[in-house]
């Protein structure tokens, strides 16, 4: 990173590349950082490296854990719409050198990703869509909701 800040590459990544809000740059550096502590726990794990599907799943966690059901509308406003993103995001630090990569790492790797709708709002579904009953036990009338 030749001495720059994180900020001050971002700033630098966005000049080439204007598509994703700066935010999103943050997002996936500590959605990295989150991946990497998590994979860490793993004891039998003998590499650091992250694949793009690990930190894809890294990114998913993490987001629902600091956005929750406004996930989506977070990355909306990032300009976020599907995995890819996440990748064109990743390989965009690592041309301006604040990532690495091995050999075998590509974009494409994060095209084979999860849907969006799925991952991010259908943990927020409730399970049983019925309407409660206002009835008491015994099928009588409403129950008091209490503001009468």
């Amino acid at each position: 990173m030749s001495g720059k800040d994180f900020s001050e590459v971002v700033d630098l990544v966005m000049k080439d590349d204007s598509r994703f809000g700066k935010g999103a740059y943050f997002f996936v550096r500590k959605a990295l950082d989150f991946t990497v502590k998590e994979l860490g726990e793993d004891k039998e794990r003998t590499s650091h490296h992250v694949s793009g599907q690990e930190l894809l799943e890294g990114i998913r966690k993490y987001a629902l854990d600091q956005y929750g059901p406004l996930t989506l509308t977070v990355f909306k406003d990032w300009n976020i719409k599907r995995c890819q993103d996440f990748g064109d995001i990743v390989f965009n630090l690592v041309d301006f050198g604040v990532l690495g990569k091995t050999e075998t790492d590509q974009r494409e790797d994060f095209q084979r990703g999860y849907d969006f709708k799925d991952a991010f709002l259908q943990p927020f579904v409730p399970k049983d869509r019925r309407i409660p009953s206002f009835r008491d036990k015994k099928g009588r009338g409403r129950m008091s909701d209490g503001l009468s």
